[in-house]
């Protein structure tokens, strides 16, 4: 079951843009880990284990109260002590969210965890649909598949933070259909249990976008992604089955992500 959980932040004291990076991101969610399972986290450390898990980068919620598109990639200056922050972290098996429930039902909001330099509060965890946060939610793959329309043939993806593709030995930005749901179908039939074969991606076609490029910086390594809006439609005499799970793997990019580097804050894509 996929959930989309939604972490309240409050700094203790600032945090420094050195620090809002993903590969930090990465170290506080196994800090997380740890806390309740030090094997699990030690697991999800090593450079084989199944990563069933996204990021995203820490968002100010004063500077984004209407949660609009796209999300804070960067910071150019500390976040100061006591501002509102927001950090979404996605689970794609129930393994993990059963794992982490330790957590959630014995959260300590006076607990300081660390960003760096910086020591962070939790004071609440959001998992549910919120009217002014959309990116908490939670749905199994069977009410993912249940739900999904066998008739709707447009699909708007934002794509929230930077998107980037492997292809071959390099890395591409342009999120083509075949780019964007093979993404979603290898990791839905990796976690889902319902397994879609054979879905014709030359019936999905771009329709409009709006789409520019941005960097995301790591350490001394930078990726270049696409941020944006693009729309797909669904073209042709299609059996509504296939409908159905095209729209299935739409729905369930809010929890997937596309692309690379998901777990340090790339490729977070909502269905609008």
């Amino acid at each position: 079951m996929p959930h989309s959980l939604v972490l309240n932040l409050i700094p203790q004291s600032p945090i420094y843009p050195e620090f809002l990076t993903g590969r930090h991101y990465h170290a506080l969610f196994l800090t997380l880990i740890s806390s309740v399972d030090e094997t699990l986290g030690d697991y999800l450390h090593s450079a084989n284990a199944d990563k069933a898990f996204t990021l995203s980068p820490l968002q100010v919620e004063y500077q984004h109260k209407k949660y609009n598109h796209p999300l804070q990639t960067s910071q150019q200056k500390p976040i100061p002590t006591g501002t509102p922050c927001w950090w979404r972290i996605s689970l794609l098996n129930d393994t993990l969210f059963s794992k982490l429930t330790p957590l959630w039902l014995n959260l300590n909001p006076k607990r300081p965890w660390h960003l760096g330099s910086a020591n962070l509060f939790i004071p609440s965890i959001l998992c549910t649909p919120q009217q002014t946060q959309p990116w908490a939610n939670a749905c199994s793959y069977d009410q993912l598949y249940e739900q999904a329309s066998d008739t709707h043939r447009l699909i708007t993806f934002d794509l929230a933070t930077p998107v980037a593709f492997r292809q071959g030995g390099y890395d591409s930005v342009l999120p083509t259909r075949e780019c964007v749901f093979s993404s979603l179908l290898s990791r839905w039939n990796k976690y889902s249990g319902i397994e879609f074969s054979d879905i014709p991606l030359e019936l999905i076609y771009p329709s409009s976008f709006n789409i520019n490029t941005d960097v995301v910086t790591n350490y001394d390594s930078k990726f270049i992604g696409c941020l944006g809006k693009i729309d797909f439609r669904i073209l042709g005499d299609v059996d509504a089955v296939v409908i159905k799970q095209i729209n299935a793997l739409a729905d369930y990019a809010l929890y997937a992500g596309v692309g690379r580097k998901t777990t340090m804050g790339m490729g977070m894509v909502r269905r609008r």
